[in-house]
Formats: structure tokens, sequence, C-alpha cells
């Protein structure tokens, strides 16, 4: 069999295509926040992390603008050698800071972040145990640290996994780990497609009882819910008992990148040892020059939060009024489950002619049964937005039966 036989027998997206029902990849051509321009085809974005509304904001358009015409387009080289600017050292600083902690340590991409600091910490002998619901970032720096192994069973090399968000579960699965072996417990802060948040109370007693330690991602958390948006440890009053956050530039910071904060010591073992680091070009100067813009307005204008969380908040009841199945959960995220791949796919081409823009969440992304358009709200939304989508979707979802 060639290697390439698999990729002239995938047709799944071109018959998506043909029915005009394709919802990926499609082009933002102009960009005004809570409006943008797909195709020619003006379109309220209710699928953006661009929680806080700041890519479009004048200060941190201004503030890449000022960088590279300091430091040009690239550093070209990693962090480890010529890649570090002063830019970079004084975001660590002022991040570690605002959430709380002894130090940061930036990374090129919120993706690789992950890949940078679980192989490196969590070597032979010791063990990740990852929620399985957690972000393909996790699952991949997971596979890493498992020598590359895929998963069999809940155990392999090293990575074990508990049912989703699910403390109990975690208590039984760690505790048939060796008693004396070292252990990081990783999860989502906010996962992605549900927008549900991590029971951190529970998770935390879990730790200290068997002597684990805690990483949380908080992609989905930072600008988000939290004591001026600090995130998830914020949010329940664990900052202390929560060891290492990780986080993204490309979400509320409005850029692109990576964070993790944490014990001075631990990050400086990661600066020196992970290989995600030492090998990747560094963060551009536009790039870091922008979420350090954006950290300016999130700690002088906290009420962003505060207005984020209350578009949200309006979403989520005005669907569950409708009658759609919607998560309880008090994030970003307002999942709307649908539960048949081609109403999705049918509801998104329907949504996006009447001009609205949400994403498609399909299987093998979601469970069968868990098809849904998950949607994510700005800052920036106004009432008028919101109000244009909840009429929108009561029609689609009335049409077609999906609600009543």
């Amino acid at each position: 069999m060639d290697l390439f036989e698999k990729c002239k027998n995938f047709t799944r997206a071109d018959e998506a295509k043909a029915s005009g029902n394709y919802p990926y990849f499609h082009a933002i051509e102009e960009n005004e926040g809570p409006v943008v321009t797909i195709e020619g085809h003006k379109v309220i974005m209710a699928g953006s992390n661009n929680y806080l509304g700041l890519t479009a904001h004048p200060k941190v358009k201004e503030a890449a603008i000022k960088a590279i015409q300091k430091y040009g387009t690239g550093c070209s080289g990693s962090r480890y050698l010529t890649g570090t600017l002063d830019l970079h050292i004084e975001l660590e600083s002022r991040l570690a800071k605002f959430m709380g902690k002894e130090d940061c340590l930036l990374f090129s991409t919120g993706f690789q972040t992950a890949q940078g600091i679980i192989p490196t910490l969590v070597q032979r002998g010791e063990f990740v145990v990852s929620d399985k619901d957690n972000h393909a970032c996790i699952v991949a720096g997971n596979l890493i640290a498992a020598g590359g192994a895929s998963y069999i069973g809940d155990d392999q090399q090293g990575v074990v996994r508990y049912k989703h968000n699910d403390m109990k579960h975690l208590e039984v699965v760690i505790s048939k780990l060796p008693i004396d072996s070292p252990k990081l417990i990783v999860s989502d802060g906010v996962f992605s497609t549900s927008g549900e948040i991590v029971n951190l109370p529970a998770m935390v007693k879990v730790a200290r009882k068997y002597n684990a330690r805690i990483m949380v991602d908080d992609a989905h958390a930072v600008g988000v819910i939290g004591k001026g948006g600090r995130g998830t440890a914020s949010h329940y009053g664990l900052e202390k008992e929560t060891d290492l956050t990780m986080g993204t530039f490309s979400k509320t910071f409005a850029s692109l990148g990576g964070f993790v904060v944490g014990d001075r010591s631990v990050i400086n073992y990661v600066k020196h040892h992970a290989p995600a680091l030492i090998f990747s070009a560094s963060p551009t100067p536009a790039s870091v020059a922008s979420a350090m813009a954006a950290l300016d307005i999130l700690e002088k204008e906290p009420e962003r939060v505060d207005k984020l969380m209350r578009n949200a908040r309006k979403m989520r009841k005005g669907f569950k009024e409708m009658g759609y199945n919607v998560g309880e959960h008090d994030s970003a995220v307002v999942p709307v489950i649908i539960g048949d791949t081609d109403k999705v796919l049918y509801m998104w081409r329907q949504l996006f002619d009447a001009g609205v823009f949400v994403n498609a969440f399909i299987r093998p992304g979601v469970p069968p049964g868990l098809e849904m358009l998950r949607t994510s709200y700005m800052a920036t939304h106004e009432d008028e937005h919101l109000d244009k989508i909840l009429d929108i979707m009561s029609s689609i979802g009335k049409k077609l039966g999906v609600i009543h």
C-alpha cells in the first residue's frame, strides 16, 4: 500500500464543499472586531477567541508597528542564543506579577508551550495524570513524555488519564500509581469545546493527598474568569495551590505565543532543558509587543472582563430559553449542542448566509451525540450584535425543527 493512498481516499472535505456546507478555512478579509468580512460577506463574529476584542484595538496595533520599527520583523534565533529581546524579559516579568507567581517563560506558540513543559518535567519513572478531554496541545506533550507511544488503556509509559473533570476517578487513577513516584496533574482550566471550568478545589485535595503537582492550561481562562481576568486559580482563590499555569497570547492577548508561570526554580529548569524552547525561534517583536499592550489594557480596564461575561451569560440564557441544549458553565464559550453532523453543517451554512459566523464541531472532534455549534463571545459585542444572533438562531432552529 502506498503511503499516500489514505490521502487520495479522503473525500469527506470535498463532499462538504460540494454541498456548500464546508465550515472550515474561510478567509477573513477584514476584521473590525465583532463584525468581520469573509469572502465579501459581512458577518457578526460569534466564533472568535478574541475575548476582550483587542485584536483591532488601536493601542495594540500601534505597539506592533513600533516594535517592528525598532527591532525588525523577527529575532532570527532561539531564546537560548540570539533570540532574546528586552521585550521578552519585560513581558515575562509583567506576566509573572499579573498571575501572582515568581517567574514566567515565553514560548513561540501556545500549542508549543505544553510540549515545552510536560516532557521536560516528567521523565522516566514519573507520571502525567491528564484529563481525557484536555486540549490537543496537552495530548501532544503527554505523547512526547510517553516516548511517542500511543495511549493503551489508561496507562502507557508514565501517562495516565482520568474521566473528564471527574475528581473521584482522578483519585482512583492516581491511587494506583507508586506512592513515592513524582506526579503532575494536568488539566484545561476552561475546556475549549464545552466552556466547562475544571473542579480545581477537588483536584487540589487529591494532589495534596498523593503528593502531586498541578498544572492548569488557562488558554480560555485568562481574561475571562478570575479576579481581573487572572484565570482559573484566581477564580477559586487557589493561586498558591496551583503550581503552574500555562496560557496563550492568541486569545485574550490578541497576538501569537504562549507562556507558563510558576516558581522561579521550576521556570529556570524548563528554560534550560526544554527542546521546544531551545530549538525554536523566539516570539517575534510584534507578537510580544502586541501581547504586552493587551496586558496593559486588561490591567487598566478590568471592566472589559465584566462586559465579556455579561455578554456570554445573556447568550447562554437566551439560547436556553429558546430550547437549545447549551452548557451551563460560566465562561465565554457557549456550546449549542445539536447532536447531528448534517444538521450542524447545514445550520452553519444557514447562519453564515444570514450574517452570523460560528464554529461547527463535529466528529471526531467531539463524541457522537455532541456535535455542536460552538459559539464564543467578546467584550466588544454590543446588544445589537447579540440580539441579532439570537433572532437568527431562533428562526433557523425553528425552521429545521431543532427547537419549537
